[in-house]
């Protein structure tokens, strides 16, 4: 699939608004609108390494568990996630946060999600209205990640280890 790219303004410095990104225990605060059961895959939740498994609660889907952790994590400017979900695992994923400095200490935060279907039933659901529903779910992450960074309010449920 094209990439879906999705973009918001936050009055928080770069550096700030990074180090909340690369801690991945923390984006459970602002999409558990969409994902559920949300568990890290390791001790170490930020930076290079860092994962987490979770259930996409998309429309139509059967397969819904995926797996994603941090890959780039190139201070302060960009953090790539990858990952794969769906059946057996073979939609791979890959989710770029980029960091720019905007006037008066605000920063835009640039989210693009692109994923890779494997047959020819993974790119037809994706035809069927995915792309337009991942756009509005990463839309109001994005709006639930400024309220949390500005306001310190719509914080979501804080991340567990799997298995503990």
């Amino acid at each position: 699939m094209d990439p879906v790219t999705v973009s918001i303004t936050v009055g928080r410095p770069r550096e700030e608004i990074f180090d909340y990104l690369a801690d991945i225990a923390n984006h459970t605060e602002f999409t558990d609108h969409f994902l559920e059961d949300f568990h890290l895959t390791r001790e170490d939740t930020v930076g290079r390494g860092a994962g987490a498994r979770f259930r996409v609660k998309a429309p139509l889907q059967r397969f819904s568990w995926m797996g994603v952790q941090l890959m780039e994590v190139d201070r302060p400017w960009r953090i790539v996630e990858v990952g794969r979900g769906g059946k057996f695992n073979r939609i791979r994923s890959m989710t770029t946060y980029t960091l720019e400095p905007g006037p008066e200490g605000t920063t835009r935060v640039q989210l693009s999600i692109e994923t890779e279907p494997a047959t020819i039933t993974d790119r037809l659901m994706e035809l069927l209205g995915s792309r337009s529903w991942i756009r509005r779910q990463h839309r109001r992450a994005l709006r639930r990640l400024r309220s949390i960074l500005e306001d310190g309010t719509h914080r979501g449920p804080r991340a567990t280890i799997a298995g503990g």
